[in-house]
């Protein structure tokens, strides 16, 4: 019989369909620990061994030792700040008209995601999903959100698709929720947009679960201690 834990690209493929467990990580024994330790400083001191260093020497390494994994650790630092940097570029809402689409979405870049809302003033839907897109826009910065009067973007686009949301990435249309039901009416809090959002990709969310669950469940007691009193005063 085949060994499961050998490295062959059969039990590769076994291990993708889940008929064989994910292969064992080897373990590193103490002893294993110590000798790669001892190759390192061996490398470092030219080949002497900690028990034939000074108080002095041994200060030193691990001076060194330190001032390199500081060094290590702040170069990545730096790095992912930079990167943070470029990618943070938004963390407000922009106004777009039909000339600044092509701009603003088709060429918004490479890796960009792109979050259009389409509203008509007066909708109190739209306007409290303006306000929470204005909120979601400073949590996530490297989203881009805008949005535009309906018609202004699009003549002639129908009352009853608002409000719609647009979600592009790379220019490329990924999905699309038009009209209240899909948001489910003034009842729409923030977190339950922001995990929509998260669902399509747009933004990457901290919320452990979707939000509309938990109101589902409270709407569902709610309901049944109303069934229950009326059923008392009967």
């Amino acid at each position: 019989m085949q060994n499961p834990d050998e490295d062959t690209e059969w039990n590769d493929v076994l291990r993708a369909k889940g008929i064989l467990p994910p292969k064992k990580e080897a373990e590193v024994t103490e002893d294993q620990l110590t000798e790669l330790l001892e190759a390192t400083i061996k490398k470092k001191t030219g080949e002497k061994d900690l028990e034939d260093m000074t108080l002095d020497e041994l200060d030193e390494l691990e001076d060194d030792e330190d001032e390199l994994v500081l060094r290590q650790y702040r170069d990545q630092r730096i790095a992912e700040m930079q990167l943070m940097s470029q990618q943070a570029k938004y963390g407000s809402v922009s106004e777009i008209t039909a000339h600044e689409y092509v701009q603003e979405v088709n060429k918004a870049g490479k890796g960009v995601w792109v979050v259009l809302h389409l509203y008509k003033q007066g909708l109190p839907l739209c306007a409290l999903i303006n306000k929470h897109v204005t909120e979601l826009a400073v949590q996530f910065p490297c989203t881009k959100f805008i949005r535009s009067i309906s018609t202004t973007c699009i003549p002639n686009y129908p009352d009853h698709n608002l409000p719609t949301v647009f979600v592009y990435f790379e220019g490329d249309l990924k999905s699309q929720m038009a009209g209240p039901i899909v948001f489910g009416g003034m009842n729409l809090t923030k977190d339950e947009l922001e995990w929509k959002l998260s669902e399509i990709g747009a933004v990457k969310t901290a919320l452990p679960e979707n939000p509309l669950k938990k109101r589902q469940i409270a709407d569902v007691m709610e309901a049944s201690l109303r069934r229950h009193d009326d059923s008392d005063s009967d």
